[in-house]
């Protein structure tokens, strides 16, 4: 079974809400088996306009990185990174 990944690209407005934001994480990311392998860091933009803050999270299968998502403790998670951040998140498969 191939691994999923979240890759999602943030540009933060409000930093100490973020920070609520990421400890809401804390849970479901367990929960679900979460690893981060990029978690924000120093950007190359190379085409298009890039976003401040590249994370990629990858979890042992894509229904994992689904569920994750919309899991009820994420969905908390998420309304906060709403209020705080723009941004774009996906799920890909891994190979």
């Amino acid at each position: 079974m191939a691994k999923g990944y979240w890759i999602a690209r943030i540009d933060i407005r409000d930093p100490e809400r973020y920070k609520d934001y990421v400890a809401a994480t804390k849970v479901p990311f367990e929960k679900y088996g979460a690893k981060f392998l990029a978690r924000g860091g120093e950007i190359t933009e190379l085409e298009g306009k890039a976003r401040a803050r590249n994370v990629v999270i990858e979890f042992p299968s894509r229904q994992a990185a689904v569920d994750c998502y919309y899991s009820p403790e994420y969905q908390i998670a998420a309304k906060i990174r709403q209020e705080a951040a723009d941004g774009e998140l996906v799920v890909v498969d891994g190979v």
